[in-house]
């Protein structure tokens, strides 16, 4: 099975105020697993960068300026994700930005049943707490010190662990095993059959082979008294 984590970084919430993508990135997992897999681009916006969004991913118009924009790049990304189901934490955030840039270019928008929201399953799994990716590292444990800015390949990363832990993390896995192990032993006492025992008495011949064996021994443990 095939999934896609996804991350966006922008310059601002919302696309229809003329807000873009500066950054994305996309990590391939097969059966929940990491492949090394990954696709990441950084995008030119095409306008300037707030000092609200600079503070958060550290992405700056200068440095943006030298990097291809959307639509030399949307291609590549769609041809990676292909129909496959996109992990993506706050899914209707990136979504949206996603479908307002593919709209720029008279693409159709990806559906919204095509996205897994980590973020809706963290806020039924622990109602109350809090649910962003920094708190769910820290719930399960997971290193993010070296997230100092916001990127949109280590958020991947990040995420890729915490949707493993959100999922049942390891013990899915030996539940499996577990399960895997009672089942092949079922199957192997189905397969017995009752077997009839056979004769195992030495013959007269085997007999006398024996006695001539002992009586080469020398001093013998059983001829002692």
């Amino acid at each position: 099975m095939r999934e896609i984590v996804l991350d966006t970084e922008t310059t601002g919430f919302d696309p229809t105020e003329g807000h873009r993508i500066v950054e994305i990135a996309c990590l391939e997992l097969v059966n929940h697993v990491q492949t090394g897999r990954h696709w990441r681009r950084f995008i030119n916006p095409e306008r300037d960068m707030p000092a609200e969004a600079f503070a958060v991913h550290g992405l700056s118009e200068e440095f943006l300026r030298q990097h291809p924009k959307f639509a030399e790049v949307a291609q590549e990304f769609l041809d990676f994700i292909e129909d496959d189901k996109l992990v993506i934490h706050n899914a209707e955030f990136d979504m949206r930005f996603i479908n307002a840039e593919l709209a720029l270019l008279e693409r159709p928008p990806l559906p919204s049943t095509q996205a897994i929201d980590t973020l809706q399953i963290a806020r039924k799994r622990f109602p109350g707490a809090p649910a962003n990716l920094d708190a769910l590292c820290r719930r399960f444990g997971i290193d993010n010190s070296h997230r100092t800015h916001h990127g949109a390949l280590l958020d991947c990363q990040l995420l890729a662990e915490v949707y493993l832990e959100l999922r049942g993390g390891q013990q899915q896995g030996l539940a499996l095993a577990s399960v895997s192990t009672v089942s092949s032993e079922v199957q192997n006492a189905e397969e017995r059959r009752f077997r009839e025992p056979r004769h195992h008495a030495a013959t007269q011949a085997e007999r006398d082979a024996h006695a001539q064996m002992l009586e080469k021994l020398k001093d013998p443990l059983w001829a002692k008294k």
